[in-house]
């Protein structure tokens, strides 16, 4: 087991850019698989040069209802953005930048919050400044910026200190 750790030392990853590898390529063909052998092991190998600090994911339960809660706002804000750039003339958006202060210093669960907010439209991750563990938001249709902090930490922030803290 040493040999093959020492091989693959990130097999789950090594297996996730595998599969993803084969899905993008739409073939199960020995070349793209000997190809995409080769890409998963350069993704874990380069991971060993990063040598990320171990973590461990403290309530499951709220992991999963944060992927739920992220699956529903996706699909919603897809369906605002498009009904704002689609639809509604005389409807006005207001789009705009607001800072809002985190309770959240796990890195893990900041860069989750970070693919959380850029993956839901209308969002996007601006900047965080870490010694005032702020961010820099950039809202789409920012008609009132309570409402956004709000939704932020109660939705998303405290499922993740649930998570990681």
């Amino acid at each position: 087991m040493n040999a093959l750790r020492r091989i693959i030392p990130y097999p789950l990853l090594f297996l996730a850019l595998l599969a993803m590898w084969m899905l993008l390529q739409q073939s199960l063909s020995p070349g793209q698989f000997i190809l995409g052998t080769i890409v998963a092991l350069g993704g874990c190998w380069a991971m060993v040069a990063m040598r990320p600090e171990p973590t461990r994911i403290r309530r499951i339960s709220a992991a999963l209802r944060l992927a739920g809660r992220v699956f529903v706002d996706v699909f919603r804000s897809n369906r605002a953005v498009g009904t704002i750039i689609l639809g509604a003339s005389h409807r006005r958006t207001h789009a705009g930048f607001m800072t809002l202060r985190l309770d959240l210093t796990n890195r893990y669960g900041l860069a989750v919050l970070a693919i959380v907010m850029t993956c839901t439209p209308g969002t996007l991750w601006v900047h965080y400044d870490p010694v005032k563990r702020t961010l820099l938001l950039h809202v789409l249709d920012l008609v009132n910026e309570s409402d956004w902090v709000r939704l932020i930490k109660l939705r998303y922030e405290i499922l993740l200190l649930e998570i990681f803290e």
